[in-house]
């Protein structure tokens, strides 16, 4: 079965053959193991961990520089990120 998000991604949901195909697939590798309690309560959404290492905010800059970041290709925000990363570092009392 398919469901479509909000923002129209299509997600193949595994009927009840297909789950327990996976199931079986997951129990017969011995490399699979499952979460703990201890290790579940520790983990947190992953858009919850890129909210707190990142912020959205609106920027501007000149067309060159954009250019530049945006030639090679996806990634290029986080390029711009990295490289004022890499200036505060140059720039920081010691």
């Amino acid at each position: 079965m398919y469901v479509e998000d909000r923002h129209g991604r299509t997600f193949h949901v595994p009927d009840e053959e297909e789950a327990r195909q996976i199931r079986d697939g997951i129990e017969a590798d011995p490399d699979a193991t499952e979460f703990t309690d201890a290790q579940l309560a520790r983990m947190r959404p992953l858009a919850e961990l890129r909210a707190q290492r990142k912020q959205a905010i609106s920027i501007r800059l000149s067309p060159e520089v954009l250019e530049h970041f945006k030639a090679g290709g996806p990634g290029w925000q986080t390029r711009i990120d990295a490289a004022l990363r890499d200036y505060v570092a140059a720039h920081s009392a010691h």
